[in-house]
């Protein structure tokens, strides 16, 4: 259970710190949810990406929300680029 919240956590502040980044345009989904979705879902692209260069282990609250913010911009901008 506590892994599930830390995900929520962290995949908020992502989601919040990516659309902040790359605000996009009113036609996009808002709210809680979709923000979460878009940050745990970044979260875990960089984390594969991470396992398959050899990387492991914890990083701590500031480095993962920073890839998961990483993760969640390349994600909005391959949304933006294939869902018009």
């Amino acid at each position: 259970m506590g892994h599930f919240v830390w995900w929520i956590i962290v995949g908020g502040l992502a989601g919040i710190l990516a659309k902040a980044i790359s605000p996009g345009t009113k036609k996009e989904p808002t709210g809680c949810l979709p923000t979460i979705v878009l940050g745990v879902l970044g979260s875990l692209l960089v984390g594969f990406s991470m396992q398959l260069l050899g990387f492991q282990g914890e990083g701590g609250l500031i480095p993962t929300v920073i890839g998961a913010t990483i993760g969640a911009v390349i994600l909005l901008a391959l949304a933006r680029k294939y869902w018009k």
